[in-house]
């Protein structure tokens, strides 16, 4: 008879459970954890502490809020301005303290003493806007001005105050607004002194859809910020733009999936090339010509180092490739017309030279690689980034899917292979840097990464060739709110430098 049976032990039978029963909740108490001492929680949090990884050589983190937005200068790359959400800009040098040379006395006059790693101290501080600065530049030839925009619709103007542009003293001097929202800012390339109508020009696009140019004079002292060109021909908010590398063309897009280039200075205009019907731009395609339509809209461009065709992303991982007019020959003189177009290999103006769709997310960012590729790069919300072959009909030349480890790739950029200009009133040549192959890429993960775009056996692995770690990845706030990663980057002409923007606040200084 069992004890429970058993009458003897009637009185005690709430005191004892079966074995089975035992083992059931043996099993249950071992899932459960344990309480933990602060002592304990203070400890584990001091090794994760300690085990993050920090490859920066040098760190900017005066600003208060995420770092949105990050330009360098155009002639001393190490000249770096950034934006924030604490609605100022910051423009300081990015070379580390240890490689610096002996700086003016003006400039850095109490050297941080040895120790913990100081910040970088700001060359200047530029406020004055009210809500987010999440657009900054430098413009060309020299650097001469540097101009921030922000979400409450104001773009701001300072000037190098120094007598060689050296970018180490800046003076405000005027601010326009003209738009309730600046989504992006894009300088207008230009070569030299001599080609005085691109000098120190801007264009902004809107939340409201619209697109503006301005030229930046303090010396004009009634209008130092003069109105070029205005554009309404978008429905929804204009979120990306770019300027052909000869600056005559300017290509944007927008949430209403619609893509325009605009003639800004008459250039195609004078070439014999007409505008689309009912605008003034050169090429316009919208969503009604189901061949161009991307549901959900377009949010990032690039035009090639030719520019002869733009390629630009949006919704679900559509890519569109369109022909853009060419106004120049390889020589550098005027086209006249469309055989000379022709003759010079671009593809006939307007026409979707390829719709592409390998990746599974919104695009978020492209770039062209320079010659002799003839690759575009494509980075995704997914976390994956494409390669496509422009010289074989965009074919997949690689899709490395887990390149940012499942976190949104927010921007890749192939190195550039000409030197900045604006040295002299002469156009500088092209000088490759012999690695036009080497791709960056950056992403919510907040992991800059180098690839080496050819592959092949010489590469490992997807081929990764270096990653730098220091940045906070993406993770959840207290009021639900994602945060992390990294917003933008810069990478010079040489890329042996990379200054990031983080979400975290922090710009950081990576080399090779």
């Amino acid at each position: 008879m069992s004890s429970s049976q058993d009458p003897r032990h009637e009185a005690d039978r709430d005191a004892y459970i079966e074995a089975d029963e035992a083992e059931e909740i043996f099993n249950r108490d071992e899932d459960h954890p344990m309480e933990s001492d602060p002592e304990d929680e203070d400890q584990a949090m001091f090794e994760q502490e300690i085990t993050l990884q920090n490859d920066s050589c040098a760190h900017f983190d005066v600003h208060s809020d995420s770092v949105f937005c990050i330009a360098q200068h155009p002639i001393h790359n190490n000249i770096v301005i950034t934006g924030s959400g604490d609605d100022t800009s910051y423009i300081f040098d990015s070379t580390p303290r240890d490689e610096r040379p002996l700086l003016p006395q003006s400039y850095e006059s109490n050297p941080q003493p040895k120790g913990e790693r100081q910040s970088l101290t700001p060359i200047a501080k530029l406020d004055g806007h009210t809500d987010t600065v999440n657009a900054v530049t430098f413009t060309e030839p020299k650097g001469e001005y540097v101009v921030t925009a922000g979400l409450d619709g104001r773009l701001r103007a300072w000037r190098d105050t120094t007598p060689q542009l050296t970018g180490l003293a800046w003076e405000f001097v005027a601010e326009s607004q003209e738009v309730e929202e600046i989504n992006w800012v894009a300088v207008c390339p230009c070569r030299n002194d001599a080609d005085e109508e691109k000098r120190n020009v801007v264009a902004i696009g809107a939340s409201d859809g619209s697109t503006w140019v301005f030229r930046i004079n303090h010396h004009d002292a009634a209008e130092p910020i003069s109105m070029i060109q205005t554009f309404f021909q978008h429905t929804a908010s204009c979120t990306a733009g770019a300027w052909t590398p000869d600056g005559n063309l300017l290509a944007t897009v927008s949430e209403d999936g619609s893509f325009y280039v605009y003639d800004v200075w008459g250039a195609a205009a004078a070439a014999g090339i007409s505008y689309s019907a009912g605008t003034s731009a050169v090429v316009g395609l919208t969503a009604d010509d189901q061949r161009f339509a991307v549901e959900g809209g377009l949010y990032s461009i690039a035009i090639s180092p030719g520019g002869g065709i733009a390629a630009v992303g949006g919704a679900e991982g559509h890519i569109r490739v369109i022909g853009l007019p060419r106004l120049t020959s390889a020589g550098g003189s005027k086209a006249k017309g469309a055989s000379n177009q022709a003759a010079s290999g671009a593809s006939a103006t307007g026409t979707i030279v390829a719709a592409l769709q390998a990746q599974g997310d919104g695009i978020e960012t492209l770039s062209f690689s320079s010659p002799p590729l003839t690759l575009l790069a494509a980075g995704s919300v997914d976390g994956s980034i494409a390669l496509f072959d422009a010289a074989h009909r965009f074919a997949v030349r690689r899709h490395i899917r887990d390149a940012h480890e499942g976190a949104a790739v927010v921007k890749v950029e192939f190195l550039q292979t000409r030197l900045p200009i604006g040295a002299s009133n002469r156009p500088a040549a092209p000088v490759t840097q012999g690695r036009p192959w080497l791709l960056t890429s950056v992403g919510m993960d907040g992991v800059v990464r180098r690839w080496d775009a050819r592959g092949g056996t010489a590469a490992a692995a997807n081929g990764l060739l270096k990653e730098w770690k220091g940045h906070f990845g993406l993770s959840e706030t207290a009021e639900g709110e994602q945060s992390g990663g990294i917003m933008a980057f810069v990478q010079g002409f040489d890329g042996k430098r990379v200054v990031t923007a983080g979400d975290d606040g922090i710009a950081l200084v990576f080399e090779e």
